[in-house]
C-alpha cells in the first residue's frame, strides 16, 4: 500500500474513533452516556438507558463506521487492506481520541466491517448470536463466539490470505480484550442476562449486558 493508502487508513481510523453514543445522547436526550447505566458509549448502554430508537439507532451508526470505513477503501485492492481499514475504524471506536482514547467494545463496527467485505460472514455472525443468545440469553457471549466464527467464515471465504488472517486475530483478539471484563462474570456466573419481551411486553433494559 503506497502513502496515499495509509492516508486512508488514518481516516478509517477518524472514522471509526466518531463517538455516536456520545453524540446521540447529547443531541438528543441532553445527556452524557458515559454517566449512565455501564458508563459505555455502545448500543447495549443507549438501549438500557434511553431506549430502543437510541439502542438500535447507536447499534447502526457504529455499525456504519466499519462498513464505510472498509468500503472507502476498496480502491487499493482486495480484501486485505479493506479488512486493515476496517480493524484501524474498530481501534478507533475502541480507543477514540475524542474520548482521551476510551471508546467501546467493537462488536457493532466489527459487523459493520463483515457487511463490507463478505455479507455471507456477516451473516454467519447474526446466525450464531441468536442461536447463542436466544437460548442462554447472554448477549456478551453470543457477541464473543460471533465474532469469532464469522472471523473464521470470513478468512475462508475470501482466500485464507495471511493479511486478511492476521485482521481477523487481532480484530477478535480486540474484541475478546474489551469484553474481558464480561468473560470474568461469566466464568463467575454473575453475568447480566437479557430479559426477552413476551408481546405488548416492554424490555427491562437494565437486564442487558454491555456488549458493544
Amino acid at each position: 500500500m503506497n502513502g496515499w493508502g495509509v492516508v486512508w487508513l488514518v481516516c478509517a481510523f477518524l472514522v471509526g474513533s466518531i463517538p455516536f453514543g456520545v453524540i446521540v445522547a447529547r443531541v438528543f436526550y441532553g445527556s452524557d452516556i458515559r454517566r449512565e447505566g455501564s458508563g459505555n458509549i455502545g448500543a447495549a448502554n443507549a438501549l438500557r438507558s434511553y431506549g430502543r430508537v437510541a439502542g438500535i439507532g447507536v447499534l447502526a451508526l457504529d455499525a456504519l463506521k466499519g462498513f464505510f470505513a472498509t468500503w472507502i477503501t476498496s480502491p487499493f485492492g482486495g480484501a486485505g487492506p479493506e479488512a486493515v481499514a476496517g480493524l484501524c475504524a474498530m481501534l478507533g471506536h475502541c480507543y477514540s481520541p475524542w474520548l482521551n482514547f476510551k471508546g467501546g467494545k467493537g462488536v457493532a463496527t466489527w459487523l459493520g466491517v463483515l457487511l463490507a467485505l463478505q455479507p455471507l460472514a456477516a451473516l454467519s455472525f447474526a446466525i450464531v448470536w441468536l442461536l447463542i443468545v436466544v437460548p442462554t440469553r447472554y448477549a456478551s457471549l453470543g457477541s464473543l463466539l460471533a465474532t469469532l466464527i464469522s472471523g473464521a467464515v470470513l478468512w475462508w471465504l475470501e482466500g485464507e490470505t495471511l493479511v486478511l488472517g492476521l485482521v481477523v486475530v487481532v480484530a477478535t483478539g480486540l474484541v475478546f480484550w474489551k469484553h474481558r471484563e464480561n468473560i470474568a462474570r461469566l466464568r463467575a456466573g454473575t453475568e447480566n442476562k437479557i430479559a426477552f419481551r413476551r408481546s405488548g411486553e416492554a424490555v427491562d433494559a437494565r437486564t442487558l449486558p454491555e456488549s458493544q
